[in-house]
């Protein structure tokens, strides 16, 4: 959901260190599929895996095969991202899991506030940019000369995310996009979708489109809608049914938002 994009900000182009393999698990909240991330340094015996996907052998033994793996690493606990650990741990002999929240550990502490994971050529910063769920991080990954960043759902290669209520909460989740909007020209590698080449960028174009959602949300209160239901009938007149929940879940965090005055980035 969202408005039109910079289409020449999506990229195929990924460094020598990364490889994508999706998860066979598409539909309307998971696009083309899970993208699950292995990260291996040039010359390195052992690789990082972001995000294993859902619980399906076949795709779960395919990332096995990059093995030995070092670590799991969890961007946030939607069964989407996270369903699959504890089956590849035991595929991969008993590699750890390690996310935001204790709930997705295994073999593992949950991520410490900016906390650094170094080793077999990886510099792997954890930054904590809730919102999309409570226990949301992104991974800004430098190896050799290059750099990414792991967005997981925080912010998606195409369309724009959900943030649902009670887990989800719109404050933080704009000041994880005001966060990640301070890293220019570094590459974006985001849970579903295509990589982008700027994660500023994507993160402005976040930001400006939320703000603009919050006015349409604004005035939809004046008009007297006072429900999410009523909201997504006024602001989302051309929606697509089969995304009408989502959006409901949306509105709901909006309306929570503009009812409850907070410090607003």
């Amino acid at each position: 959901m969202g408005g039109a994009e910079p289409e020449s900000a999506e990229t195929d182009r990924l460094p020598g260190w990364v490889t994508l393999l999706r998860a066979p698990n598409p539909g309307p909240m998971t696009l083309d599929g899970t993208n699950t991330w292995i990260l291996r340094a040039p010359g390195s015996g052992r690789a990082t895996v972001v995000d294993p996907g859902p619980l399906d052998e076949g795709h779960l033994r395919r990332i096995a095969e990059h093995g030995p793996v070092e670590r799991i690493l969890i961007t946030h606990g939607h069964h989407d991202h996270v369903e699959g650990a504890a089956r590849l741990s035991e595929l991969l002999g008993g590699a750890p899991v390690r996310a935001g929240s204790p709930v997705h550990c295994l073999g593992g502490e949950p991520f410490d506030p900016s906390e650094s994971l170094d080793g077999n050529g990886l510099e792997i910063r954890v930054l904590q940019t809730p919102g999309h769920t409570s226990d949301s991080v992104s991974f800004l990954v430098e190896c050799e000369s290059s750099s990414a960043m792991f967005t997981g759902d925080t912010m998606l290669g195409r369309g724009t995310t959900v943030v649902a209520p009670p887990d989800g909460d719109l404050g933080a989740y704009l000041g994880s996009l005001e966060l990640l909007s301070a890293y220019p020209e570094v590459l974006m590698l985001p849970g579903h979708g295509p990589a982008r080449t700027d994660t500023a960028e994507r993160a402005r174009f976040y930001l400006a489109h939320r703000r603009e959602r919050l006015a349409q949300v604004a005035a939809a209160m004046a008009a007297g809608a006072d429900t999410p239901a009523a909201v997504v009938d006024l602001v989302y007149p051309d929606l697509d049914p089969a995304l009408r929940f989502a959006a409901e879940w949306s509105a709901a965090a909006q309306l929570d938002y503009l009812r409850n005055p907070q410090e607003k980035p």
